[in-house]
């Protein structure tokens, strides 16, 4: 079975004061039971330290059944450092601008070796001078950027309902945006 991450990414690169935020959230997901409280060996990154599975999450997932139940990598992972958020396989990295609708993809991202150390948060359109957050361009595919996410290990292809994507976005603030990341 394939390893992925659905990652839930509100669409704002400096999200205030991310660290508080990540902590609400995660107690509301705890109160609802869609992940456990307490931190095991059940993540993918870094020291593999995630919040596991709950039984919960069946009430929020579209396919329930393919919910990540019994498998070693199976929990929620919280990082509230910058970072960007794309697929891994086959990413076009395409973007327009909703201003003028021309392609801008390559400028774009380009533009990411300013955004990853905070000098901007923001990306200016060369074709008509729009600026905005760089979450606010238009993409071919789902990312994000932003300096709080939510890594679902293995939940990819349960998927989520869209009342639940809502809510977590009500919940957050912020709207989100749902990436899907296959793991090699």
């Amino acid at each position: 079975m394939a390893e992925q991450q659905l990652i839930l990414v509100p669409q704002i690169s400096t999200f205030p004061n991310h660290e508080a935020r990540a902590r609400l959230m995660l107690r509301w997901l705890v109160q609802r039971n869609i992940v456990a409280a307490d931190l095991s060996t059940c993540g993918r990154t870094g020291n593999r330290m995630a919040c596991a599975i709950a039984d919960g999450a069946k009430r929020i997932a579209l396919h329930p059944h393919k919910l990540p139940f019994g498998r070693p990598v199976n929990g929620l992972e919280v990082v509230t450092k910058r970072c960007i958020y794309t697929p891994t396989k086959n990413f076009l990295e395409e973007a327009g601008c909703p201003k003028c609708r021309k392609e801008v993809g390559e400028a774009l991202f380009d533009s990411l070796e300013e955004w990853t150390p905070k000098v901007s948060d923001n990306f200016t359109c060369p074709l008509c001078g729009f600026e905005d957050d760089i979450n606010g361009f238009l993409f071919l595919q789902p990312c994000g950027f932003s300096n709080l996410g939510f890594i679902f290990n293995n939940w990819g292809e349960a998927g989520f309902v869209p009342s639940f994507i809502e809510e977590f976005g009500e919940r957050l603030g912020y709207g989100v945006r749902q990436v899907v990341v296959d793991c090699h």
